[in-house]
């Protein structure tokens, strides 16, 4: 369960051919292919997807609000495996300025974690009910500069696994670090991806 294998799932344009890719973020108890077949409502002509798998289907073991030691070294594993494809973009010819990020649930906390990680200007980034991850949140983790980057990021409220308060507290550090974020809270929205937020993230990020 803590390390996970260097598995990826592949659509969209041949990267050979893409001036753009996608890097998207399964949940727990989800598959690389299910969250690449969200590409069918979204704006993603021209981009290569690339879809990592979890293994097991879960990224790390306990909840995002758990302390980080908690879910070691499930977590530095799973950081670690975006990194990898994110790497294999750029060696590929895709620049970060054209590297998108989306995530739903725990693959949209990983998605903040990482890209907040390592905050540069990104194509966008797209979390669908997600925070960034922590018992409470170190923000000398958090480095760089967005410059701009558009980020989307939602919950439900109340939201069975993504509190309010940890989007409120996300959004404030993605701030800080330049990006232009886009949030909404949802009432009594199920743990779901609904037609608004798939409409706000084709206007504002894709």
């Amino acid at each position: 369960m803590y390390t996970h294998q260097k598995q990826v799932f592949t659509s969209g344009t041949p990267i050979q051919e893409a001036k753009k890719a996608i890097i998207m973020i399964h949940g727990r108890g989800g598959s690389a292919e299910d969250i690449a077949s969200l590409s069918r409502h979204l704006h993603l002509d021209g981009m290569a997807i690339y879809a990592p798998q979890a293994t097991r289907h879960s990224w790390y073991p306990y909840s995002f609000l758990a302390p980080v030691e908690e879910n070691q070294p499930a977590l530095d594993s799973a950081l670690d495996s975006i990194d990898q494809v994110v790497n294999d973009l750029v060696e590929a010819g895709i620049t970060t300025e054209n590297i998108y990020f989306l995530g739903f649930s725990q693959g949209a906390c990983l998605t903040l974690e990482y890209t907040a990680r390592h905050a540069k200007r990104y194509g966008g980034i797209i979390a669908l009910t997600g925070g960034l991850i922590g018992e409470t949140l170190e923000t000398d983790n958090y480095q760089g500069d967005f410059a701009g980057t558009p980020v989307f990021i939602s919950t439900g409220n109340p939201d069975p696994h993504v509190p309010v308060s940890r989007v409120e507290e996300s959004v404030s550090i993605l701030e800080d670090l330049n990006a232009s974020v886009t949030s909404r809270i949802y009432p009594g929205r199920m743990h779901t991806i609904s037609p608004d937020e798939i409409n706000l993230v084709n206007q504002h990020i894709l």
